[in-house]
């Protein structure tokens, strides 16, 4: 019988007879890891205990300890108990697939009537009764015209349609959990006991067509999450709970910050509270970026398909262009412009007016560039994904030594830009050479060591997504993390030669020939739309003071008082805080509980005693208690909370030492 070697994670190797099962691998060396086994891994990949091994591999033997294979294992093992589950119920109802999914997993199902969550509670249910039956998995290799046969018998067409669409060179590999049976690429646990039965739950039931199609049947798709143990699937519901508290969508309609409607799919109406905090964004970001040597340009939204032919976008990105058709005077056909998706190709052009000379890089542009893409009705969410947005874009034209520099600058930059909105905490995933690309392997060692090199100089931790770059230069993704653990990938940084080089970007070298600059893309906010929805989430609506879109409402107590009341709020106006007066005939604590709903960060109630003593009632978001303080130290108090960071940074500067200590503690 012939053999074969399997080395283990210590680097220890065991001979065994080709055909052994990594279950009978975990046997041989102790009962007890024969026990707790749940799948192993050969030379990386995820395997079934019960699948033959016939060749010389590293193997590694995973246990319920293991969390990735165990989540992976547990979830699928869940799609196929439930299918089971719903086609014991519902026996007419046809299944299709039940892919692995970010906390669980999905199956989509072909049924007439539509899931209601009476039936998804009878679902779960009858899920418990399997799970608790445990019953044996087992799994074969068939031949595809058995499999196709099988399933035709069944009046399973999805079945049919998937086995025909497997690869020649790939197994058809049929599993049972119990009596019940599913094509699948596996692996899967033992028996159906293994899955814990109080650690899922099914969560909604949507619609789903079937590969994606619209012109294929539409089926009902049935959301699932599931953990390890009922502790973690606790947690994860208390994380869903909080996460619809902050959806940015249901404080937005609370804030009157914007809207969307169905004339203008995915595109924004900002309202004057919505506007007022993009404004202060825009402003703060367009003085970052000029302090760290931007200089901003505006470029056409409408631009004739030339041009993307010419960058390459045309060919790779048309379906997602918003395009235009212009009769032009005289012309014989009409003419073809489309909305601009993105402004690189844009910002060479400008680089590309005036010859340039090594001396003039690196040459930093920046644009708040209102971009269009079609993004289908499907995807889009809110603030989040939207059809109209405007981006903190910026490229740099720059020589290949001086990419680290820039690259460096640039962490350095996005570090203090989320530190001042609040996020202190950001992940580096740096992406390398694909396997089909442009330029030798030199470059990209160079580019490459550069962009390692700027992110160590920067103290910051990173990792390596390998094979993941474009296919013309690596790049850097930013991921932050939010205020309740989510991670939003907002920054990023891309080298590309390709495009300089696609539209006869050049400068003149210390040499006197002619060179191609590298265009470093890189955008820290990514759009200013997702990155303000993410705010909100981040910060439940109570956004810091100096970005609040009403950062104080003055509220008289009584209509005696509200003549003070107009000369606080003007006062506070002329010095740059953004001040309302309510002067309206509603009790104080009416007005109060509004003005918190809305996320106003102070409130000054007003009443007579205030006016004779020329104080305010100071009421603070968040606070029960009402603090009494003189008019002008809280003029004064508010007026430096209502700088921005960077602005604020310049004030402590300019003003004396002892000013500047009685003016440090922010509301808010």
């Amino acid at each position: 019988m012939a053999q074969i070697t399997l080395t283990f994670p210590d680097g220890n190797q065991r001979i065994f007879a080709s055909g052994v099962t990594a279950a009978e691998v975990a046997a041989s060396i102790s009962p007890g890891l024969a026990k707790k086994a749940i799948s192993a891994s050969l030379d990386g990949a995820h395997a079934d205990l019960a699948w033959p091994i016939t060749q010389d591999a590293r193997i590694a033997i995973h246990t319920m300890a293991d969390e990735a294979q165990a989540l992976e294992l547990i979830r699928h093992d869940l799609a196929h108990i439930m299918a089971r589950a719903v086609q014991e119920i519902w026996p007419d109802v046809r299944v299709t697939i039940g892919p692995v999914i970010k906390d669980g997993w999905y199956y989509d199902f072909d049924r007439a009537e539509p899931f209601t969550p009476e039936d998804l509670g009878a679902i779960e249910a009858r899920m418990k009764q399997i799970i608790n039956a445990r019953d044996p998995v087992r799994t074969e290799v068939w031949d595809r015209d058995a499999a196709i046969a099988y399933y035709r018998s069944r009046n399973e067409p999805f079945k049919v349609e998937l086995v025909e669409a497997i690869p020649a060179d790939q197994m058809i590999r049929m599993y049972w959990h119990g009596h019940w049976q599913d094509l699948c690429r596996g692996p899967h646990l033992q028996h159906t006991g293994q899955v814990p039965a109080d650690a899922f739950k099914l969560m909604s039931v949507a619609g789903a067509y079937w590969r994606g199609d619209s012109n294929n049947p539409q089926l009902q798709r049935i959301y699932a999450v599931a953990f390890r143990n009922r502790e973690d699937l606790k947690a994860h519901l208390t994380l869903l709970e909080e996460a619809a508290r902050r959806d940015h969508r249901k404080l937005g309609k609370e804030m009157d910050l914007f809207h969307l409607q169905e004339e203008a799919p995915g595109m924004v109406f900002w309202h004057p509270a919505g506007w007022s905090i993009y404004r202060t964004l825009e402003d703060y970001m367009r003085r970052r970026q000029r302090g760290a040597g931007y200089r901003e340009i505006r470029t056409p939204q409408v631009v004739d398909r030339v041009l993307w032919e010419r960058s390459g976008h045309w060919e790779a990105y048309r379906e997602n262009m918003f395009l235009v058709e212009v009769d032009e005077e005289g012309a014989k056909e009409k003419r073809i412009n489309a909305l601009k998706p993105m402004n690189c190709p844009c910002h060479v052009q400008v680089y590309n007016q005036g010859l340039k000379s090594y001396r003039d890089l690196p040459l930093r542009l920046a644009e708040f560039g209102s971009c269009h893409r079609y993004e289908s009705s499907g995807s889009m969410h809110g603030l989040m994904r939207v059809r109209g947005f405007t981006q903190d874009d910026a490229h740099i034209f720059c020589t290949e030594d001086q990419i680290e520099a820039e690259c460096a600058n640039f962490i350095t930059l996005l570090a203090s830009v989320y530190r001042d909105l609040g996020f202190d905490q950001f992940e580096i995933k740096l992406s390398t050479r694909p396997a089909v690309r442009i330029g030798s392997d030199e470059t990209w060692d160079k580019v490459e060591a550069a962009l390692e090199n700027a992110i160590r100089a920067t103290g910051n931790a990173y990792e390596i997504d390998p094979g993941e770059g474009a296919f013309y230069g690596p790049k850097l993704d930013f991921k932050l993390t939010d205020a309740i653990g989510r991670k939003w990938q907002c920054g990023t940084f891309q080298v590309d030669p390709n495009t300089p080089t696609r539209l006869n970007a050049e400068y003149v070298g210390e040499d006197g020939a002619r060179h191609r600059p590298y265009m470093l893309h890189r955008a820290i906010l990514g759009s200013f739309e997702r990155f303000i929805g993410i705010m909100i989430e981040n910060y439940a609506g109570r956004l810091p003071f100096w970005l609040a879109a009403r950062q104080v409402v003055v509220a008289s107590i009584v209509s005696d008082a509200d003549d003070y009341v107009h000369e606080i709020v003007a006062a506070l106006v002329a010095r740059g805080v953004r001040a309302e007066a309510d002067v309206r005939n509603e009790k104080i604590n009416y007005k109060v509980r509004e003005h918190s709903v809305g996320k106003v960060p102070v409130i000054l109630a007003i009443g007579m005693k205030e006016v004779a003593e020329r104080t305010v009632s100071i009421r603070r978001l968040g606070e029960t208690r009402t603090d009494t303080a003189a008019l002008d130290d809280t003029l004064d108090s508010l007026v430096a909370a209502a700088l921005a960071p960077d602005l604020r940074a310049v004030e402590v500067i300019a003003r004396p030492a002892a000013t500047v200590t009685a003016t440090e503690d922010e509301p808010a």
